[in-house]
């Protein structure tokens, strides 16, 4: 197929897209761990819900494992993912004397203090957010068993009865549908008016601006396509909004070498976007994958600006700066 035989096809770039500040903090921890300590440094879970980074870390060095029982004493760093670990995890390794680096995001961490300051005060705590999925387990990880329930969907809402309503609070998990969770909001807010929200959005910044970025052209294009993992709740997050928004195809795939052409036969526009830990270096590949077919045009459409930076743990700053 020559350039003149190609159809058109307007590729609207969303931004921001990718990488935001906590993603980006928890790679490099891992990346500097092993600058500065050597391989093998050890990491509890995906550091990120991405393959390719992953895969990525793994051949500098890194050893996913799922628990601690899997790391031998033999002094290397671990590293506790992005996502957040229960309280007995970092306990656990005090108590094997293990050196852990914890790269959870600082807005999970956020969610964590709000969860024991509800707890210290004495307040019921509903959480809402995905069962499994590991931030949603590092959180209620934080307290007693029994101390944080549940919710995932409007009708879970309408069902909970707290023990006093007078002293209920809710959290939730930073990375989901603003949407769905401000419906779940609205019912508890409706039925318990007392209920102490958090003082911030607990739904990070870079889950809303993506989101958002995605509502802006969902209606715009012929197709969505989302650069993530299939456990990136984040990733998966951005397809159901575009398919909210009435675009009439919206796929989340890995790599440009997952897209299903025959889902896209006749599109004249897509929109591109990628889940908070796909790195650009994929979405250029998808938009490679696209001007091997079509005469692209690319237009980016910029939704918000992003500035926000995480300090690094003191024990790798140095290493940084070099």
């Amino acid at each position: 197929m020559t350039e003149a035989t190609k159809p058109p096809l307007d590729i609207l770039l969303c931004a921001p897209r990718g990488f935001c500040a906590g993603v980006d903090r928890a790679i490099q921890i891992v990346e500097l761990a092993l600058k500065k300590f050597g391989a093998p440094v050890y990491v509890r879970h995906e550091i990120v819900h991405n393959r390719y980074v992953v895969d990525g870390l793994r051949d500098k060095g890194a050893v996913f494992v799922e628990e601690l029982t899997e790391i031998p004493d033999d002094g290397q760093p671990v590293v506790f993912s992005a996502h957040g670990v229960p309280k007995s995890v970092p306990e656990n390794a005090r108590s094997r004397q293990m050196f852990f680096l914890d790269a959870t995001c600082p807005l999970v961490s956020k969610v964590h203090k709000e969860a024991q300051i509800h707890f210290k005060r004495e307040r019921e705590i509903v959480l809402i957010g995905h069962a499994g999925h590991p931030e949603v387990i590092g959180t209620m990880g934080q307290l007693p068993e029994g101390s944080v329930t549940l919710l995932e969907t409007v009708e879970d809402a309408l069902a909970f009865t707290p023990k006093d309503p007078e002293r209920l609070a809710f959290i939730t998990q930073t990375t989901l549908s603003i949407d769905d969770t401000a419906a779940i909001v609205r019912v508890l807010t409706e039925r318990f008016p007392s209920i102490t929200a958090p003082h911030k959005e607990d739904i990070c910044y870079a889950t809303t601006n993506r989101q958002e970025a995605v509502k802006r052209i969902a209606g715009q294009v012929d197709a969505m396509i989302v650069v993530g993992a299939p456990n990136s709740s984040n990733s998966q997050r951005l397809r159901e909004v575009a398919e909210r928004e009435g675009c009439p195809v919206s796929i989340l795939i890995q790599r440009a070498s997952d897209i299903d052409w025959s889902r896209l036969d006749g599109i004249r526009s897509v929109g591109v976007t990628a889940g908070a830990s796909a790195p650009e270096i994929l979405v250029e590949e998808v938009i490679d994958a696209f001007a091997a077919r079509y005469a692209v045009k690319v237009e980016l459409v910029q939704n918000a600006e992003e500035t926000i930076a995480f300090n690094l743990p003191r024990e790798l700053r140095l290493s940084a700066a070099e």
